[in-house]
């Protein structure tokens, strides 16, 4: 009896050949990792650059018409113009130092320009110059006229003085100009004539016999 010794040893080998088989292809499987891959965020774009516009510069201030007195001629010579600024208001003189008188009054503008008025439509148009002088007009009683106001110091200026004389109303006005000359109108009710001088320290002044206090007028 033959032994099946090739015949098993062959078997064995198949058997052998076929486990190993096996074994690569179960081994030979790739481990998927079961940590999640971590993913780039999404790429933004980058905020536009915001524009910036320059804000305006400050409009350019305007200095207000100084506190101060101004008195002078009209351009003919024929009469005198005071005024005086309070406050940016101001309250203005013209007199001829006969009888043709008028007070007027209003506010000044930043740019120093004015325009006052007064009684039957008087007025006055001027505008103030580096707070020295003030070049302007004045429509009195009709008339057009020209003039020039400087900067008066005390005691030049724009005085006046209200009473009672005698049972008759009194207003007097004065404007003593730079250097001392005087030039005023004394009303009595309708009646105007020129003005006796005033003590300008003081502003005494005698009118009719009567004492009186002739005072800077403002506004």
């Amino acid at each position: 009896m033959k032994r099946p010794g090739p015949l098993i040893t062959l078997l064995a080998g198949l058997l052998l050949g076929l486990f190993m088989l096996s074994l690569n292809v179960t081994t030979g499987t790739k481990t998927v990792s079961s940590t999640p891959k971590k993913e780039s965020p999404p790429a933004t774009a980058s905020p536009a650059p915001t524009k910036t516009t320059a804000s305006p510069g400050p409009s350019p201030s305007r200095v207000p018409a100084p506190d101060a007195s101004y008195a002078g001629r009209t351009d003919d010579d024929s009469s005198a113009v005071a005024v005086t600024v309070r406050d940016r208001k101001a309250i203005a003189y013209f007199c001829d130092g006969h009888s043709k008188e008028s007070w007027l009054k209003g506010d000044v503008k930043d740019d120093g320009s004015m325009r006052l008025t007064g009684r039957h439509g008087d007025e006055l148009n001027g505008t103030l110059q580096q707070g020295r002088r003030i070049h302007g007009s004045a429509d009195v009683g009709g008339g057009h006229y020209a003039f020039t106001a400087d900067e008066a110091r005390k005691p030049s200026g724009l005085y006046r003085a209200t009473a009672t004389v005698r049972g008759a109303r009194l207003d007097g006005g004065w404007i003593v100009l730079p250097g001392g000359r005087q030039v005023g109108v004394v009303t009595r009710g309708k009646d105007a004539s020129a003005a006796p001088a005033i003590a300008p320290e003081t502003g005494a002044v005698t009118v009719d016999g009567q004492q009186l206090t002739a005072r800077p007028a403002t506004p």
